[in-house]
């Protein structure tokens, strides 16, 4: 058995019984026959992996992790929010779990609009009437007919890290001063999260009230979440502001098994999220265009790949904004939106000589900044199995609002609705009447965990958080191992672009290459400079069985091995 792991990057200690400090991040790991986590926090990885010395597959781990992530990576990781799992199990099945957020039953399609008919964002994006009906913890009892292990042990790592406490990281601490006065705002009575002085790195947490909400959920099920006292301490705290969501809400809640939506590319066969995510239908569409003009022909960050690349993501995600919403609400146009058909005349406008307006694809409408959230994992067990997962609370912290005796946080999934058809949620993208506010409704999602096959074993695991720019992360981390050949290090780490159709603006990280962002300037391609985009977690198996597990390296994401 062989394991590297980058310089300077020591390899994960065994767990403190006490308090969890001495643990370290892993950003990479080439192992073979055995089972390897990638996740955002090393803690998340190390309770799956812990999953898996127990005897725990792909799916056991999954959850395990998802678990931890809500104690220790509460700006994203989470029970009070939803998320999506892509499954293909060692026999060859492939599945799909939505338990994405749905509107309350007393949610309406003009809720956010005030008398004069003006959007409200603010109200769909903090506090608590932003709040969908969280979906997560029913996701994790959905997936447990997949799992080998009962939940009993498989949520025992969260509950002792909540209990126990655990040193926060510098990430963590800058995160959590950045938000006090939003906690302090949102919040009728004092958190955990705000104390005197700003938080630092290796301040101990200890989340006693979560602990308490999740031994619930160990010793009821997902009644102990959905029923019972955590149901009520959370609509009593919808009962403090303006909140919506009722017990009944919470007691009708239902995740939805989906068929995944799979096509081929190039030699792999990807499989991945479809309606009410965005993200595999936008993935399939991007990656056909692209095709017509042979990709891998060119360098990855080269002006005419990225030129390729970004028209395709433009011709997607104007599609998004008209034709994608909750399936179950809406008439479902993948078949037809990723046939070469559809997809050959969306492309005769591209020309390599200047950028294709905006304005011919879509109405312009100004658009807030980029903003990056969510969270994603990446599993494969020793026997085969993968998992990916992605999920999310929307925003850092959600709707920012904490349930006071439960100690979880909310989501502000609402605002992923079209608030206003035309009017661009949080993250930029506009969206049309598919995407109204209806009760029970699903809202449109970007999220796009994503498994490629090759002879019907997995080739990749991969996904990112980042709202709109997680597909086009997905496609990107593709095509660099598919299309320019590159390993998963570089092709996880690589400088990252993004484009959405609204803005005309193509994001691109502050290590992009200078030589291709002059000549696309000079194409009139419009370019804006960003900190960062997504954060990919990937797992890429060649024909050998050898495993190539990598953690993005923008922030405290990190590899655990079986």
């Amino acid at each position: 058995m062989k394991k590297i792991l980058i310089a300077s990057i020591l390899l994960f200690s065994q767990l403190s019984l006490a308090q969890f400090t001495g643990f370290n991040i892993v950003k990479e790991v080439q192992i073979k026959n055995k089972g390897v986590v990638v996740s955002a926090h090393p803690l998340a990885s190390e309770a799956g992996a812990k999953v898996l010395r127990m005897g725990g597959n792909a799916y056991d781990a999954v959850t395990a992790t998802q678990y931890a992530l809500a104690v220790v990576y509460p700006q994203a990781g989470n029970i009070g929010g939803g998320g999506f799992l892509v499954g293909v199990k060692n026999n060859g099945e492939k599945f799909t779990l939505d338990y994405r957020e749905t509107a309350p039953k007393k949610a309406s399609r003009d809720m956010y609009l005030d008398k004069s008919g003006k959007a409200s964002t603010d109200l769909s994006q903090n506090g608590r009437l932003a709040v969908g009906i969280p979906g997560s913890v029913a996701g994790f009892f959905a997936t447990l007919k997949y799992c080998k292990l009962p939940m009993e042990k498989i949520i025992q790592p969260a509950i002792d890290l909540a209990e126990q406490g655990f040193a926060i990281t510098d990430k963590e601490a800058d995160m959590l001063n950045s938000q006090r006065e939003k906690f302090q705002k949102h919040n009728t009575s004092s958190i955990i999260f705000v104390k005197d002085t700003p938080w630092k790195a290796g301040d101990i947490l200890v989340q006693k009230d979560l602990a308490e909400t999740l031994k619930l959920i160990q010793k009821s099920g997902a009644k102990g979440f959905y029923e019972g006292k955590t149901a009520e301490l959370l609509v009593a705290e919808m009962k403090r502001g303006n909140g919506i969501i009722t017990l009944e809400d919470l007691k009708n809640y239902k995740v939805a098994e989906r068929k995944a939506l799979e096509f081929d590319y190039k030699g792999s066969h990807v499989v991945s999220m479809p309606l009410p995510s965005s993200g595999g239908l936008l993935l399939a569409q991007m990656l056909r265009m692209a095709s017509f003009e042979n990709l891998e022909k060119y360098q990855q960050n080269s002006t005419k790949a990225v030129q390729i690349m970004t028209e395709a993501e433009r011709r997607a995600f104007a599609d998004r904004a008209e034709y994608m919403g909750d399936p179950d609400f809406i008439q479902d146009k993948t078949p037809y939106l990723i046939s070469d058909e559809y997809l050959k005349k969306r492309w005769k406008s591209f020309s390599f000589d200047k950028a294709t307006p905006s304005s011919e694809v879509g109405k312009i409408i100004p658009q807030p900044k980029e903003s990056m959230q969510t969270t994603h994992i990446s599993v494969l067990d020793k026997d085969g199995n993968a998992a990916s997962v992605t999920t999310t609370l929307n925003g850092y912290y959600g709707s920012k609002v904490l349930v006071s005796g439960a100690g979880f946080f909310l989501n502000n999934e609402m605002d992923d609705f079209s608030i206003k058809p035309g009017v661009p949620n949080m993250f930029g993208a506009v969206g049309g009447e598919a995407n109204a506010i209806q009760p029970n409704k699903r809202m449109l999602s970007s999220m796009t965990p994503t498994i490629l096959l090759k002879n019907g074993k997995p080739y990749m695991v991969v996904g990112t958080p980042g709202g709109t720019t997680i597909p086009t992360s997905v496609y990107q981390s593709i095509v660099n191992v598919v299309d320019f050949k590159l390993n998963a290090n570089i092709s996880v780490n690589a400088p990252k672009f993004h484009h959405q159709w609204l803005p005309e603006t193509i994001s691109v990280e502050n290590n992009f290459p200078e030589s291709t962002i002059s000549e696309l300037k000079s194409k009139n391609y419009v370019i804006e400079k960003v900190k960062y985009i997504g954060k990919t977690e990937m797992i890429v198996i060649d024909d050998n069985g050898n495993i190539h597990a990598v953690a993005d390296g923008r922030g405290d994401d990190s590899v655990a091995v079986e």
